[in-house]
């Protein structure tokens, strides 16, 4: 009784999913060994040294309780404000905590109490760990539907992130408006996500171990670049994604045909329409991708390499916190009159599935909700 005054407070409501989505991940799911199928399992990736020397400084009862997606951290952080959409036990925030660094801030929202109680109890020991001078990290009650509602103000994140989140709200549009509104201009929706290979049926979105096993409420790709577009930001860029097998005879024969990715997508607040394309040089400045940067599947700069880009990542890279780290110059610049050629655009991330297994079979498949601890990150 007391959450639902709370809810009436914010002036948003618990619906049924949120209440079974609470139970769920509050009550039912008490460490990783809990979950019932192989989505929230994720094959071992290699990870970048300085963030798996940002996961291993974080507190093992926080890592336990993680329920993530992959793993999600964007470039170019350093003093940047990041807001988590669904943050759970707080791990990403931590994490990212350290990288961007003490005049950075992370903010991380939740709905379910019990995951929030284990990431505010840690609050004092990471700072302590990483040698602040005061927090840089705060963790609010609330909806990823409602977020300023919650208290969060408009135009005031640089990056938002979500790991494996958006599919367990029952308005995935709302979630999306409700990010573009307190992005700053040029800011991202940087998220890692579940994604299905159809509209799924009733019985399946009905079914309340496959939504809180992040299955249920899995959007039909195509629906993401719809809803994206509606909202305002500019068409999401994929950067990367991987196979899910549940190995659950049951869940399995529920879900009959429908086969599920997870994918990370990159989407932008920023200009649409009115960038020329043009030719971009990387200057290398930024940190862990020094050599080089995969912007996404499509795009990779290479230090000192001329690029071609096209209007809508021109208009990404010249709006965005990236603008700093490239030189833009006209096609024909002084460089060479032709720069290099992008890989074809990928939208459909079980396209992007099958060109990965070409490369290197068994690469691309796995679950989603990766739970890299500190642990398994050595």
């Amino acid at each position: 009784m007391a959450e639902e005054h709370s809810a009436r407070a914010k002036g948003f409501i618990d619906s049924t999913v949120h209440v079974d989505v609470k139970d769920y991940y509050g009550k039912r799911l008490q460490k990783t060994s809990d979950l019932q199928s192989n989505a929230c399992v994720a094959p071992a990736t290699p990870i970048p040294a300085f963030i798996r020397q940002a996961l291993n400084k974080v507190h093992h009862e926080v890592t336990a309780r993680y329920y993530g997606c992959g793993l999600v951290v964007p470039e170019c952080l350093e003093g940047c404000r990041i807001l988590d959409l669904g943050s759970g036990s707080g791990r990403d925030c931590y994490m990212l905590s350290q990288l961007v660094g003490e005049k950075g801030h992370v903010t991380g929202i939740d709905m379910t109490e019990g995951q929030l109680e284990v990431a505010r109890t840690y609050v004092d020991h990471h700072m302590q760990e990483f040698g602040y001078k005061k927090p840089n990290v705060s963790f609010v009650q609330g909806y990823i539907e409602a977020l300023t509602k919650a208290g969060l103000e408009k135009s005031s994140f640089d990056i938002i992130i979500s790991n494996c989140v958006v599919n367990l709200s029952p308005d995935k549009k709302q979630v999306l408006a409700e990010a573009y509104s307190v992005l700053k201009n040029g800011g991202e929706l940087y998220f890692s996500d579940v994604y299905s290979s159809g509209r799924l049926t009733e019985e399946i979105k009905n079914h309340k171990v496959l939504w809180g096993e992040c299955l249920g409420g899995a959007l039909w790709w195509k629906d993401l670049l719809r809803l994206a577009e509606e909202v305002g930001f500019s068409p999401p860029r994929l950067v990367t994604a991987s196979v899910i097998t549940v190995d659950n005879k049951e869940l399995e024969d529920v879900l009959g045909d429908f086969k599920f990715v997870s994918a990370t997508y990159r989407l932008f607040k920023v200009p649409k329409g009115n960038t020329k394309p043009c030719q971009v040089i990387y200057n290398g400045n930024i940190t862990g991708v020094e050599d080089s940067f995969q912007f996404d599947c499509q795009y990779t700069f290479k230090v000192s390499e001329v690029v071609e880009v096209d209007g809508e990542m021109a208009s990404i890279l010249t709006h965005s916190r990236f603008a700093e780290d490239f030189t833009f110059q006209p096609p024909g610049g002084p460089c060479g009159p032709c720069g290099v050629k992008p890989k074809a655009d990928i939208v459909d991330p079980f396209e992007l599935v099958l060109q990965l297994e070409k490369q290197s079979p068994g690469s691309a498949t796995g679950g989603c909700c990766s739970t890299q601890s500190a642990a398994c990150c050595k």
